[in-house]
């Protein structure tokens, strides 16, 4: 695998840590529940180290984007999954363009 490889596989999975840590910050209660806080904390600063490895080999500004894209699309997604959000066709569509912005920036070269 090359170095580019593992830094998208890095991104992406600190995009999906993202998600995580965002559930998990709502079941902290404003980090007034210990355990979630902790949790919360923890997964955050993995999420961050493995960008900071990511930016190694991909642009900040595809690395941003996809990292903040993954946690965007995510957390929407989970707020409509767990927590009764509106899953309006408008909104769906909306959550379909982050998406699709990620799969393009993953598509198009970077130059780097």
């Amino acid at each position: 695998m090359s170095a580019v490889q593992i830094a998208w596989l890095w991104v992406v999975t600190a995009g999906f840590l993202e998600v995580i840590w965002m559930v998990s910050l709502k079941r902290s209660a404003g980090f007034t529940k210990l355990g979630p806080s902790i949790f919360t904390v923890v997964v955050m600063g993995l999420s961050l180290v493995l960008v900071s490895r990511a930016l190694k080999s991909i642009p900040i500004g595809t690395t941003y984007a996809v990292w903040t894209g993954i946690g965007a699309a995510g957390g929407a997604a989970i707020g409509i999954l767990l927590y009764g959000e509106s899953a309006n066709p408008a909104r769906i569509a909306c959550i379909g363009l982050i998406v699709g912005g990620i799969l393009g920036l993953k598509l198009l070269p970077t130059n780097h």
